[in-house]
């Protein structure tokens, strides 16, 4: 794509992408990904909980071995944060799925392919095999079970069943920036397309082109709905059915590692623990559902005496190296980040994706080493100072 390396030169930090792919994409589909429920009290606070933490470095520490290898759930991986599953990723990048799963395996970091992704979960793990997999289930077991083994044959041994989505939110957000879906060829997406002329012929149009109408792809045992359909609707108008009973029968189904995504309350952490979970990733949905909902960091410490051995994991807000820390220093055994890298994705595809992981790597390389810590194990909240003021000693 023409001018991406003089994009990514302008590009500093995570935060920079923002703006950047505000004035690539058309207003619905930016407004789709940057939106979030409501008043956008939970996407707010999930950024002023990690402002509230200041940190305590320790000097005169010879940091010159550090390292940021973590491992959670028997897995090893480069760097403490993966990338967390977002729908139609393919809308906003070109075969954005893809894109972001070369990504992380070039990185050794997870990615979570999203059930309303829009390429085949076969062709991503195909290239990416250590993908995890987020499940949005069907209401009926034979289907979950159907769905299970076409996951299980996949390659994927890792599952993620977010909880948080069973109930539609208020979309007023969306209807506010001009996004529908199903989304209809009209005069305002023509518009858009003569608008952003780089997203309509490098995305949109290229994608029709090389691969025809895009699909929901991932959501059942088979070939989903197309993207433009009204059963698109239908197929992700909620999940009220989801229960913990319908759980258990998941874990008894699936045999490889479970994850439950979408919790915040201590207890039902601890029914997580009960039911053979192995991680629970604590969340909000990136404030995309209730309103209000308390941001994932305020929760970690009293989550932790509820989660047994599984391994606690956080997303929500996370922008920095220093916000990796710090959900780290407090308990959380790995954490992951959304909006930014979809993001990266859109701006600047393969090469957007490179630049945004290592600016990461680079952060939290220098931030470890100003801590005064030589691996991410030796972090803790002796470090944090959570008040903003010098404890008394």
């Amino acid at each position: 794509m023409i001018g991406r390396g003089r994009a990514l030169a302008r590009v500093y930090a995570l935060e920079d992408f923002e703006p950047l792919a505000r004035r690539h994409l058309p207003a619905p589909i930016f407004g789709y990904v940057a939106g979030a429920a409501e008043t956008n009290a939970s996407l707010t606070d999930n950024r002023a909980a990690f402002a509230e933490i200041g940190l305590l470095p320790r000097v005169g520490v010879d940091v010159s071995t550090r390292n940021l290898s973590t491992r959670v759930m028997g897995l090893d991986y480069a760097m403490p944060f993966g990338i967390a599953p977002m729908g139609v990723s393919a809308l906003t990048a070109y075969r954005g799925d893809l894109v972001l799963a070369r990504a992380a395996q070039a990185a050794r970091i997870p990615m979570i392919v999203s059930a309303a992704s829009l390429i085949r979960l076969e062709e991503i793990t195909a290239e990416a095999p250590d993908v995890w997999y987020q499940a949005y289930f069907p209401q009926h077991l034979t289907d979950i079970a159907a769905l299970l083994e076409r996951v299980a044959k996949a390659g994927v041994e890792t599952l993620v069943i977010t909880l948080d989505s069973a109930v539609v939110p208020s979309r007023e957000n969306n209807l506010r920036s001009g996004y529908r879906t199903p989304i209809r060829p009209n005069l305002a997406l023509l518009w858009q397309g003569l608008t952003h002329p780089r997203w309509a012929l490098g995305t949109f149009l290229r994608t029709y082109a090389q691969h025809g109408a895009p699909h929901f792809e991932n959501a059942t045992a088979g070939r989903g709905a197309p993207l433009l359909s009204r059963q698109a609707v239908r197929d992700f108008s909620g999940r009220e059915f989801l229960n913990w009973d319908l759980l258990t029968e998941v874990r008894k189904l699936w045999k490889g590692r479970l994850v439950l995504k979408g919790i915040l309350h201590p207890d039902d952490v601890a029914l997580a623990w009960a039911l053979g979970a192995e991680g629970v990733i604590l969340s909000n949905h990136g404030g995309r559902q209730l309103d209000g909902a308390v941001a994932p960091l305020r929760v970690l410490t009293a989550v932790l005496e509820r989660a047994g051995d599984m391994a606690v994991m956080i997303d929500g807000g996370i922008l920095r190296g220093t916000d990796i820390l710090k959900a780290m220093a407090l308990g959380a055994g790995f954490t992951f980040i959304g909006r930014p890298m979809n993001y990266a994705a859109a701006v600047a595809g393969q090469a957007g994706m490179a630049h945004a992981i290592d600016l990461l790597r680079v952060q939290l390389r220098a931030d470890l080493g100003m801590l005064g810590v030589l691996g991410l194990e030796g972090l803790s909240p002796d470090l944090l100072a959570l008040e903003r003021f010098t404890p008394a000693r």
